[in-house]
């Protein structure tokens, strides 16, 4: 009886000590300083752009990354790569109605992270991402330094209900079609 006492005392001993050598830190992303610029691809070329972070955190523990939630405004989606009057309000309204990511009904998309593995600074990132009521896996690699994370992505659009000038879904769009992908460019400042 005396040495299970002792046994447990020492866990329980090893186990406080351990806890409190554990350093969980919640930073704030600053989404003023932080950019998120966005590239969709069609066969005759492609339309870039940003859009913005409303909100999120960088989880760590013992200064490496283990979670992180964000939120990101869909109706600052902005047109970059053309000129007003030349299409730019056009393409914005487009990307903004329910052929794309219909702000009105879906103002904000999110992003949850559900794993990390690390190796130096370089993590494999898979989380949970939300565009339009709709879930699904992501996966990417992250670069994470001193005040700094930087990420880019490959995301299909289709697994989001976004299917307009897919050629994975409509016959003879031919030099209308849009690729099934489009990328995105984050870099979060903390």
């Amino acid at each position: 009886m005396k040495n299970t006492i002792l046994k447990s005392a020492t866990l329980v001993i090893l186990a406080l000590s351990f806890v409190s050598f554990t350093t969980i830190l919640k930073k704030e992303i600053k989404v003023k300083e932080s950019s998120i610029t966005w590239k969709g691809h069609k066969i005759t070329g492609s339309h870039e752009g940003t859009i913005t972070l409303s909100d999120g955190t960088l989880t760590f523990e013992n200064k490496k990354l283990t979670g992180g939630n964000f939120t990101i405004d869909m109706t600052s989606i902005t047109v970059t790569d053309l000129k007003a009057g030349k299409g730019k309000e056009k393409l914005e309204g487009h990307l903004n109605s329910d052929d794309f990511f219909g702000t009105r009904s879906y103002p904000k998309a999110t992003f949850r992270i559900t794993n990390v593995n690390s190796n130096n600074g370089n993590y494999k990132v898979t989380g949970d991402l939300t565009i339009k009521g709709k879930t699904h896996e992501s996966t990417f690699n992250m670069n994470v330094t001193k005040g700094s994370a930087t990420a880019n992505l490959k995301i299909d659009r289709t697994k989001y209900g976004i299917k307009y000038g897919s050629s994975s879904f409509f016959d003879g769009l031919k030099d209308k079609a849009i690729s099934d992908e489009f990328d995105l460019n984050v870099t979060l400042k903390f």
